[in-house]
């Protein structure tokens, strides 16, 4: 165990839930959890560079090598999926989700490089982070792709891959970027598209039924530096540090 502690740090209990799914009997010099995965909360709640890692971590390379090794698993996104699972039954709910909210946040990438263009809308050089969230805010599905891409161009990359982990999903609730794909939907998924509308026909600030939750699990996104802008130069890696945050967040819903 580390001497020095963080807020990113995971506590006892959670790890109690997590150490089973990171289970080896390999023997190592450093642990998982306080060296690894403690180490890895740390950049993205912080935005630290890996190289500037804080010494009671294991070494740089080391953390970035398990980061990347877990990317390409997709485990973090499995993990995720059944804390998720947990944090609604606790609330009294099923596992999964029968409706999901989806959207698209627009954010400046770095000069790091990877893939990205100009959203001429919200006047963005950078990506989009397309999300599927149900009513808890809890994350289901993402993609990361560049910024000029229309939602709809998507959509059915971002859904197609929770339909196949997920069985109760009936409706998806999107706004008016969306409209012209409920026939596509339907025919590929099953899933009904639902439209909403702004209730405020006035000019200025209004909240949108259902789609404020998507809005506010952006918002959680606000309290980890390393998702302020794009910083990674692969948007698999974008897409591994939105989970690591999602993760803990459900995990806190669980203590």
């Amino acid at each position: 165990m580390r001497q020095k502690r963080y807020d990113s740090d995971l506590t006892n209990s959670q790890w109690e839930r997590l150490s089973r799914y990171f289970a080896t009997d390999r023997k190592r010099s450093y642990s998982l959890r306080y060296h690894v995965l403690d180490a890895i909360l740390y950049v993205v709640k912080t935005g630290t560079q890996w190289r500037m890692l804080p010494g009671e971590f294991a070494q740089w390379q080391t953390v970035y090598y398990y980061f990347r090794r877990w990317r390409e698993e997709g485990r973090i996104l499995c993990i995720l999926s059944i804390i998720s699972r947990a944090a609604r039954r606790r609330t009294g709910q099923h596992g999964e989700p029968s409706a999901l909210i989806i959207d698209c946040q627009s954010v400046p990438s770095t000069r790091v490089g990877g893939i990205s263009s100009f959203d001429a809308f919200k006047k963005v050089d950078g990506r989009k982070r397309h999300i599927a969230v149900d009513t808890q805010g809890l994350l289901w599905g993402l993609v990361v792709h560049a910024a000029g891409d229309h939602e709809t161009q998507w959509a059915l990359q971002l859904l197609a891959p929770v339909a196949s982990r997920l069985d109760r999903v009936e409706t998806v609730f999107a706004d008016q970027a969306y409209q012209g794909l409920e026939e596509k939907l339907d025919r590929e998924l099953g899933w009904k598209l639902q439209v909403v509308d702004s209730e405020e026909e006035t000019p200025g600030f209004s909240i949108d039924p259902k789609r404020w939750i998507v809005e506010r699990t952006y918002g959680w996104f606000g309290g980890w530096r390393r998702l302020d802008r794009e910083y990674e130069r692969r948007t698999d890696s974008s897409e591994t540090m939105v989970c690591f945050a999602m993760l803990r967040i459900a995990l806190n819903r669980l203590d």
